[in-house]
């Protein structure tokens, strides 16, 4: 498997197909929803099925669609993976396989280039999350992006444990000395989480510490940290990186789903005002043909057939009524629209379970002009 990078994305996109199709399978994995390969493989069945009927043939395609196949059934390590993009053009060589720590919309693309969309979309939202753990002993500061650990920091103080200040509290004779340092011991959190920023860069943090340093440890923060804080995890320094992990992959979802809602509802009253967004597909192609829009904003299940000319480059949900002898169909008109949004250089968002965005036509685009 390859991972996402730039120069991923360079090769799919300036590989030479030499006029031969190339098949593009994204697909959900996600173990959470999809809990045994044969949850996978009927996934894939959903997909796949649909595509053979449309390869009309096609001999090149079959190929394409029964080595993607064999790949999937065949088992693959799922740890960390939510989706797969699979690309194959078996007679010209091309077989890749990238893993995505983050679920995308299953479906089958075939074109004459890579559908690289989903996977541009991806990695153009690649934001670091910043995690501080913190008990009385032990700080632990990661950064992780995509899933992967691009950062680790540690520090220690030798600091009474908790249940010999609990027993001291307890006799109500708590002494300055041992609440001071704790404090220090908080703000050198503090000041390991904003040199860490410094060095590095993160656009989220999530604390995890006990409730009686909680507080005062977000006190503490630099406010350039404050202003990136989303919330809590229920981990410590001493949990294990799989724990840590997926209790960063939660508070990353519910960020992500935050940030998402804010953006559907200032589509809707930009629309709702006259100002410079559409919503609804005919409408969005129309801007994308103009290179109007500056923010797509996507369902995540959404998708439709429709016509692309070859002479303007346009795409279009219907076929437009005057004469136009270059159009040709095109099987996902929203994957392309994705794919045109991102050469113009707009922002693509995928949004995942928002019944705002869905009868607001699943699809929509913040304008600019």
């Amino acid at each position: 498997m390859t991972a996402i990078s730039e120069d991923t994305l360079r090769t799919l996109a300036e590989f030479d197909t030499g006029g031969t199709p190339v098949t593009t399978c994204y697909l959900d994995v996600d173990g959470r929803r999809l809990l045994s390969q044969k949850d996978i493989d009927q996934e894939l069945d959903l997909v796949l099925r649909p595509a053979r009927a449309r390869a009309n043939g096609t001999r090149s395609v079959h190929d394409d669609l029964d080595r993607i196949e064999a790949y999937v059934r065949g088992g693959f390590d799922r740890s960390r993976v939510r989706s797969l993009a699979l690309f194959s053009c078996t007679e010209r060589g091309l077989f890749e396989v990238v893993p995505m720590p983050v679920r995308v919309r299953s479906r089958v693309v075939v074109n004459d280039q890579p559908a690289l969309g989903q996977l541009e979309a991806v990695a153009e939202e690649r934001r670091r999350f910043g995690v501080l753990l913190v008990d009385r002993q032990r700080v632990r500061m990661f950064i992780f992006e995509l899933d992967h650990i691009v950062e680790h920091s540690e520090h220690l103080d030798d600091l009474p444990r908790a249940y010999d200040v609990r027993g001291e509290r307890e006799r109500g004779d708590v002494s300055a000395h041992v609440e001071e340092l704790a404090s220090q011991h908080v703000r050198r959190a503090a000041e390991l989480a904003f040199g860490v920023f410094q060095r590095q860069g993160y656009e989220h943090l999530c604390i995890g510490a006990p409730d009686d340093l909680a507080g005062a440890l977000e006190g503490s923060l630099h406010a350039y940290l404050r202003e990136r804080l989303v919330g809590r995890v229920p981990v410590t320094p001493q949990s294990s990186l799989d724990v840590i992990r997926h209790a960063v992959v939660a508070i990353e979802e519910e960020t992500e789903r935050r940030r998402e809602a804010q953006l559907v509802r200032r589509l809707i009253d930009t629309v709702a005002a006259g100002g410079r967004a559409v919503t609804g597909l005919v409408a969005v192609l129309d801007a994308l043909a103009h290179r109007r829009v500056d923010h797509l904003i996507v369902s995540h299940e959404y998708e439709a057939e429709g016509w692309r000319s070859q002479r303007t480059g346009a795409l279009h949900s219907v076929a437009p009524h005057r004469d136009d002898d270059s159009l040709r169909p095109v099987q996902d008109v929203v994957e392309e629209a994705i794919d045109d949004a991102l050469a113009q250089g707009a922002a693509v968002e995928i949004c995942v379970g928002n019944a705002d965005l869905d009868v607001h036509g699943r699809i929509g685009a913040l304008l600019r002009y």
